[in-house]
């Protein structure tokens, strides 16, 4: 753990976010895919964090990193150089659309690419059991504006736009399917939803409401206001 969150992530298809920590479920594949560490759970961590060395790791629960971190991360300044193909693997189900659209970008994610095919199946797999592996013309792609950062051997970027992809054509029976799959009517929502109120439309917005001041005085009342001033016989 020490090596892997503190020292060399990378080598292991991993990328700590800016505050260097990795989520737990990525730190577990990572170790699982690593020959005999297999058994390895989030109890096996939680020992590690109860134990004697509990003090060169920190945790929020749902992230875990060194606290001595030997590695930099710098996503301020893209690459210089690039190598002139980089491979990224995706799930199988999101295949068609990145053929047809590109890798569209997402506010503060990034993609990981790799050099090396093996590295590339390895990040994808953790996704998808049988990724679909994509080359990217990154060298290309970099002429044309588009931003890769380097993190020593995997390289991140926001966005690959679709003319800079190059993979396995999507199969005829998936694009059939797509093409026939019925158009999704969109539903209007309802006027009335919880945490509102319904006028009353009967009544109009103009029409006067019921008076709720004081009740009027009635006759019995005026009588016994004349007989307190001394007034017998009103009527």
């Amino acid at each position: 753990m020490i090596y892997m969150l503190g020292h060399r992530p990378h080598e292991f298809g991993l990328v700590p976010d800016a505050e260097g920590f990795v989520p737990y479920k990525e730190l577990l594949k990572a170790i699982n895919e690593e020959p005999g560490w297999s058994y390895v759970r989030q109890g096996n961590i939680n020992e590690v964090l109860w134990g004697k060395e509990r003090t060169l790791f920190l945790s929020d629960g749902k992230r875990i990193k060194a606290t001595d971190r030997r590695w930099s991360l710098d996503l301020d300044h893209p690459a210089l150089s690039l190598p002139k193909i980089l491979f990224v693997g995706i799930r199988r189900k999101s295949h068609p659309v990145v053929m047809e659209e590109g890798l569209r970008k997402i506010e503060g994610a990034y993609y990981v690419l790799s050099p090396e095919r093996e590295m590339a199946r390895r990040i994808g797999m953790r996704r998808d059991q049988q990724p679909i592996l994509l080359e990217v013309m990154a060298s290309v792609a970099q002429k044309e504006g588009g931003l890769f950062y380097r993190f020593e051997d995997l390289f991140l970027t926001p966005e690959i736009l679709v003319e800079h992809i190059a993979g396995p054509p999507v199969p005829k029976d998936i694009i059939k399917a797509r093409e026939e799959r019925p158009v999704k009517v969109r539903v209007n929502v309802p006027d009335f939803q919880a945490g509102t109120f319904a006028m009353d439309m009967e009544r109009g917005i103009d029409q006067p409401r019921k008076h709720t001041g004081r009740k009027k005085k009635g006759w019995k009342e005026e009588v016994r206001k004349l007989r307190r001033k001394g007034i017998r016989n009103p009527f």
